[in-house]
């Protein structure tokens, strides 16, 4: 199986590599025949690998493909660890990407950038794929980094944007500062447990637990705290956690379909398959657990504020991305990292469908993205309008949709968590099912019902995007329903990752929900839903979108201008990117002036260079006037100069 482990990654590689440099050569057909396949090919060799490791119940693999350096007895490789949670994540990612592939040929087929842009999502799905197949810390920081680097490729693949530039620099940036405290922690791994081999530092985790250093002189610290909290500040950055968030709204300046690729399959989830690969590590650091479940859950809802206030319909969804992963973070924090990767999962296909929904309303209204110039388009793109629906069900958790059961399982696991934060984080994630369902359905009834607010040009000439986009759409809608249903009792409250997760028995919190689950069906009617307040919650939401954009739209008008001051909150984001742009980047510019002015002006060019010519000019000046030429003149210094000897000499 080695052999098809290497040919799921290099696949798209060659055919990265193909439409990247011979673009020209074999054409824009070329270019996306030659990436379509290599996806495919990953996928359906993931399929192969999800049978063999999940289906058929086969002995996880893990070995070394190439062995980079050995220096001092540490072995620097690249190698795979194959098991239920690498299989899953290899065969959504290929999936995902596959379907965000075809989508592309209809959503980019006037872009003159066709060839490159297929490059870039084929590197995208390879550098993923590194990362979750990844049996050691080397390659996953390979991987890590390699997202990012074609992440910042395609937010700004419109590079004659200044607003894309901007974009992929605040999210260069951004993620620097998260992976900056990602790899001190793979070097505190390094330096305690001697190894980066996945199963060689799982294995020494017990052992180190008990040790401890001291940062600041007189504190000693958990080693292993440390370590996962560096870990996860890498993850915060990946998977847009605050404070790190805030370069996932701008992202959207790149183009729809790596918009949902990047939101859906890929980096953005990188951060929640790291933690949840890293188990073992964080079971045994109470703090670092309650840390990540705080931070997930101020994530969660209110980042979900944000989506209220949005009228562009991309940024609408990116929100939503930020509270569902902030869901999944919360997850990870009480120890459900199962419901994590589960919502991981269902999330993966909603959310794609989501964004590809919105980019064929974007294509049919030419490019328009206010949804305030939009309404009454279900007539016109009635599949867009049927998979925009199914994909809003799906994420604001209605029963039998995937999301229910997914963010479901979240929710009653934090609320059987017993660690510090963890009432907050419930009141936060069961608030945010009301969030949720609200600025989702804004967005539905303001596109899809209600008066048509578009010009007349662009009303005549609406029609249903090519089923090269509505395809995509449909093979997105049917997961979305089904998925949660099949694999919730698995998944969720099974042992479907077997070995691949580790929980202690006293953090194990889904095995407290596990006890009341009498399967789906019951799970979706009286088993939970109509005992739970989420359903409920999400059922307002739904009906207070309906009441005031559609039956009462002056009411949101209203409401603006009463709570002016909290409008302006939530439009400038709380203030991060402000405070970002004053503090850090005005700071640095101050910075870089006074170093400038006093260190490069000043010192270097004003006094060393200047000043040394100075000195040279002075003493050639004083030099040329005692070069008279008279021989007396030199024997009286020659005098003075031999005085002068003798009488240090002397004293």
């Amino acid at each position: 199986m080695q052999n098809v482990y290497l040919w799921v990654v290099l696949a798209p590689l060659i055919g990265s590599i193909i439409a990247g440099l011979f673009g020209k050569q074999i054409g824009r057909a070329g270019a996306h025949w030659v990436t379509i396949i290599g996806v495919a090919v990953a996928w359906l060799l993931s399929m192969v690998t999800y049978k063999h490791i999940v289906m058929d119940g086969a002995e996880p693999f893990n070995g070394t493909v190439y062995t980079w350096m050995v220096s001092e007895g540490i072995r620097f490789e690249i190698g795979f660890l194959i098991d239920e949670l690498t299989a899953l994540m290899m065969t959504v990612v290929s999936f995902v990407s596959l379907m965000v592939h075809i989508y592309t040929i209809g959503y980019m087929r006037d872009d003159p950038g066709y060839q490159r842009f297929f490059s870039y999502i084929a590197l995208f799905t390879f550098s993923m794929l590194m990362l979750v197949m990844s049996n050691n810390f080397l390659q996953l920081f390979f991987g890590w980094e390699a997202v990012g680097l074609v992440s910042y490729l395609l937010i700004g693949f419109w590079y004659k944007r200044e607003s894309a530039i901007y974009a992929n620099l605040k999210a260069f940036l951004v993620n620097r500062v998260g992976d900056f405290g990602f790899l001190l922690g793979i070097a505190g791994v390094l330096m305690y447990f001697g190894t980066l081999d996945y199963a060689s530092v799982f294995a020494g985790a017990a052992e180190v637990n008990g040790q401890t250093i001291e940062i600041f002189n007189g504190h000693a610290w958990s080693v292993m705290t440390v370590i996962c909290i560096l870990l996860f500040i890498g993850a915060m950055g990946k998977s847009a956690q605050v404070p790190l968030h805030v370069w996932l709204p701008d992202s959207m300046e790149g183009p729809t379909p790596i918009s949902a690729l990047i939101h859906a399959a890929t980096m953005v989830t990188a951060g929640i398959f790291m933690v949840a690969r890293m188990s073992p590590l964080f079971e045994f650091s109470e703090t670092a657990l309650s840390f990540i479940l705080v931070i997930g859950a101020i994530t969660a809802f209110f980042m979900g504020l944000l989506g209220l206030v949005q009228n562009d319909i991309k940024r609408v969804v990116a929100y939503s991305t930020l509270s569902q992963l902030g869901y999944m973070t919360v997850a990870l924090g009480a120890s459900a990292y199962a419901a994590g990767i589960f919502h991981l999962m269902t999330h993966a296909f909603f959310k794609a469908l989501l964004f590809l929904a919105a980019g064929s309303v974007i294509i049919a209204l030419h490019h328009e993205q206010d949804m305030r110039k939009m309404g009454g388009l279900r007539k016109y793109m009635p599949i867009t309008w049927i998979t925009t629906l199914i994909g809003s069900l799906a994420l604001i958790g209605t029963p039998f949709f995937s999301g229910f059961y997914s963010k479901d399982s979240i929710i009653s696991a934090v609320h059987h968590s017993t660690l510090p934060g963890s009432g907050f984080a419930y009141i936060a994630v069961v608030s945010g099912v009301f969030i949720t369902a609200l600025y989702s359905f804004r967005m539905y009834f303001l596109v899809f019902h209600g008066k048509e607010r578009m010009d007349e040009h662009t009303r005549e000439h609406i029609h249903e995007s090519p089923p090269v986009v509505t395809v995509p759409l449909i093979l997105l809608a049917i997961p979305s329903v089904i998925i949660g249903m099949i694999y919730v009792d698995d998944m969720a409250f099974g042992n479907f990752f077997g070995n691949a997760i580790f929980v202690l028995p006293q953090h194990d919190t889904l095995a407290e929900v596990a006890s009341h689950f009498h399967g789906s069906a019951v799970f979706a009617m009286v088993g939970h839903a109509l005992l739970e307040p989420p359903v409920y919650l999400a059922a307002l939401g739904v009906g207070t979108a309906w009441f005031l954009y559609l039956k009462r739209p002056d009411i949101p008008e209203m409401l603006q201008q009463r709570f002016s001051l909290l409008y302006r909150v939530l439009i400038n984001k709380y203030g991060f990117d402000r405070f970002n742009e004053i503090f850090f980047a005005g700071g640095s510019r101050e910075v870089g002036n006074l170093l400038w002015k006093k260190g490069d002006v000043k010192l270097i060019d004003g006094l060393i260079v200047n000043g040394s010519a100075q000195l040279v000019g002075m003493v050639s000046v004083f030099m040329r006037h005692i070069q008279t030429g008279y021989l007396y003149h030199y024997a009286f210094v020659m005098i003075i100069g031999l005085l002068l000897l003798l009488a240090i000499y002397v004293l």
